[in-house]
C-alpha cells in the first residue's frame, strides 16, 4: 500500500470557469471565452484576465462543492452555469470539471494541532505558476 492509500484524505477536481454570452448582451464587463482555473484552493488567472468581484462573489460558494465528487443525479453535478448577479446582464459563467484531480491529505489541510502535518502548499510546488 502506498502512503497516499494509507493516509486519510480526499480528491478535488480542478475546475475551469469560463464566461459565456451565447448572444446575450452583457451589461457588466464580461468577455466571451475569458476564463480562470481553480487548482486546489487557488484561483489561477491568466495575465490580463479580469473578473467582476460581484460575479466572483456569486461563484465562490459553488466552487468547493463543484470540486468534489457528487452523485450524478445531484443538481450540482448537472447544472454548470451561473448567471451574473446583475439581473439585467446576459453574462453567465460555465463551471467545468477538468479531468485532473488532486489528492489532499487530511493532515496537510487541517488546522487541528493534533492532526496537523506539513501544509500541502509547502510540499507540492509542481503546480505553481
Amino acid at each position: 500500500m502506498t502512503s497516499q492509500q494509507e493516509e486519510r484524505g480526499f480528491w478535488l477536481y480542478d475546475l475551469k470557469i469560463e464566461t459565456v454570452l451565447d448572444g446575450r448582451t452583457p451589461v457588466c464587463r464580461h468577455i466571451e471565452g475569458e476564463s480562470f482555473l481553480v487548482e486546489g484552493e487557488a484561483l489561477v488567472f491568466a495575465p490580463g484576465t479580469r473578473v467582476s468581484m460581484y460575479a466572483l462573489a456569486a461563484l465562490l460558494p459553488l466552487l468547493p462543492v463543484k470540486q468534489r465528487q457528487t452523485d450524478p443525479d445531484d443538481w450540482i453535478s448537472t447544472d454548470a452555469e451561473v448567471a451574473c448577479p446583475d439581473p439585467h446582464c446576459g453574462g453567465r459563467f460555465r463551471i467545468t470539471r477538468l479531468p485532473e484531480k488532486r489528492w489532499f491529505s487530511h493532515a496537510a489541510t487541517t488546522g487541528l494541532p493534533e492532526d496537523r502535518a506539513v501544509p500541502y502548499w509547502q510540499k507540492d510546488t509542481q503546480h505553481e505558476r
